[in-house]
């Protein structure tokens, strides 16, 4: 039975999405100036544009569900733990493929997950978000394989930074806290 998330729910969801995207989005943008090779620069400059746009509608679409205009919000523990883990990677092939091949799929996992707990009929909007998102992970996956030589190969073998990494968010089985309800954001009369 398919469970369907009330508007506080979804706007939890919405925000907490939001949170990530910007985390990944952040993080990325730190490591361009840390990276010596110019492709890769260009490539995750690239993918920050990306990152940057799915936190924008996300942090649109919020206001729409009774939250706060680009309200976000902290996932659990370990997922948050997870991000952590991914933002202190420091080699460059590890920082590629640890963001293209271990962070994306499991934010699109989560888009996925979030597909399956909502109306779509109600929660059209969402939805439409959640499928561009969707299909901008796959077109940041692609690129990634796409600059083929320009960008360094993965290693054979996972390095011990990646091996945790994937067993950190194989852990983290759950990224909303749907604890504590998104808030409504005080009229403007109030905030003057």
């Amino acid at each position: 039975m398919t469970i369907r998330l009330n508007v506080k729910q979804r706007a939890a969801a919405v925000g907490t999405l939001r949170f990530v995207s910007v985390f990944l989005m952040e993080t990325i943008a730190r490591w361009i100036p840390a990276t010596p090779e110019m492709e890769v620069k260009m490539l995750l400059s690239r993918q920050v544009w990306r990152m940057a746009q799915q936190a924008d509608r996300l942090g649109r679409r919020a206001r729409e569900l009774r939250a706060p205009l680009h309200y976000s919000r902290k996932p659990q523990a370990n997922f948050a733990e997870a991000l952590k883990q991914l933002a202190s990677i420091s080699d460059t092939a590890d920082r590629v493929d640890a963001f293209h091949l271990v962070a994306l799929p499991v934010l699109a996992e989560q888009y996925r997950a979030y597909l399956a707990e909502t109306d779509k009929v109600t929660d059209e909007p969402t939805t439409m978000i959640c499928d561009q998102a969707l299909l901008e992970i796959h077109t940041m996956i692609d690129e990634r394989s796409s600059w083929g030589d320009e960008i360094p190969p993965s290693r054979a073998s996972d390095s011990d930074a990646l091996r945790k990494l994937k067993r950190a968010f194989a852990e983290a089985k759950e990224m909303v806290d749907y604890s504590e309800p998104a808030t409504r954001a005080a009229p403007l009369a109030a905030r003057a």
